[in-house]
């Protein structure tokens, strides 16, 4: 499988049809090789993630999405990173669980799917034994979520826009909406309902993250109807309102700007209007460059 899926990459919904392997790029500049720009015990996730000792955070360079606002531009746009063997990944799974990390929390991961599965089969035959996140913008083929079944536990996922304008103009990915949907169902089909430990934290099933931007209150809540019709109280939603314009946004005046605090309040009293009681919401001061990951590749 691993060299049928890096021969001709179709992992996401560019479908760029190039032999990885050869040594050519696609749309999102990853190569053969897997590359990392940062590991870490990371404290600011959902609470149900982070827990007391943190997410084992591993953040892989490279993207197949070029949201405008980006702020891990470094990672994702300039690709920033040291490439590592398969081997070498195998291992920082197994330090991040001996550093006492709840998870091993694989982030923007898309791309480099086929490597972390021979990852996982090492790690896990050398005592990797905690639960396993795929932290995701959800712009990827229900194939390759397929491919992830018995790999992976939780399933974080995006769902960014829901009118096709925003995803093109923002992070130029066409048919977002429909792409993530089918997505995300496929993570649901294959890991359930959300179950959590003793401690509160999760075990299995799916977060639907969805991150607010400035002046799309309606396109938020048509996503928080599209959730709730689709899954009920099976998934739980997390709302976010931590959106900092950053690397290109200058550009785009329409959301070069912080989110008003009223519109978030007022997707919140939306989701329990409808009787949404499962779902994770931020305080405020998030929204602060303060909290951009700083990627120095420590563990790497």
């Amino acid at each position: 499988m691993y060299n049928d899926l890096l021969s001709n990459c179709n992992l996401c919904m560019r479908k760029c049809n190039i032999n990885r392997l050869s040594g050519k790029l696609g749309y999102c500049k990853a190569g053969k090789n897997i590359k990392l720009a940062k590991v870490s015990l990371h404290m600011w996730e959902e609470p149900c993630i982070s827990g007391s000792n943190g997410s084992g955070t591993i953040f892989f360079s490279n993207c197949n999405f070029k949201c405008v606002f980006c702020q891990n531009y470094k990672i994702s746009c300039e690709g920033f990173g040291k490439e590592i063997s398969i081997k070498r990944l195998s291992e920082i799974f197994i330090e991040q669980q001996n550093r006492g990390a709840h998870n091993i929390n694989l982030v923007t991961p898309t791309h480099y799917v086929p490597q972390i599965i021979s990852a996982i089969d090492i790690a896990k035959n050398n005592g990797l034994s905690i639960p396993i996140l795929y932290n995701t913008n959800s712009y990827e083929t229900v194939e390759t979520i397929q491919a992830l079944k018995g790999y992976v536990d939780v399933f974080l996922a995006d769902l960014k826009y829901y009118d096709d304008k925003y995803a093109i103009e923002y992070s130029n990915a066409p048919n977002y909406f429909e792409t993530a949907s089918n997505a995300i169902k496929a993570m649901f089909e294959q890991v359930g309902n959300v179950k959590f430990d003793n401690d509160g934290l999760i075990k299995k099933g799916v977060i639907i993250r969805h991150l607010m931007l400035p002046g799309l209150l309606f396109d938020s809540k048509k996503i928080i109807d599209y959730i709730y019709k689709t899954f009920g109280d099976s998934v739980y939603i997390s709302l976010m309102n931590q959106y900092t314009p950053m690397y290109n946004a200058y550009k785009y005046p329409k959301i070069n700007k912080p989110l008003n605090p009223k519109h978030y309040d007022a997707l919140i009293d939306y989701c329990i209007s409808l009787g949404i009681t499962k779902a994770f919401i931020q305080e405020s001061g998030t929204n602060s460059e303060s909290y951009v990951p700083n990627f120095d590749l420590k563990w790497v």
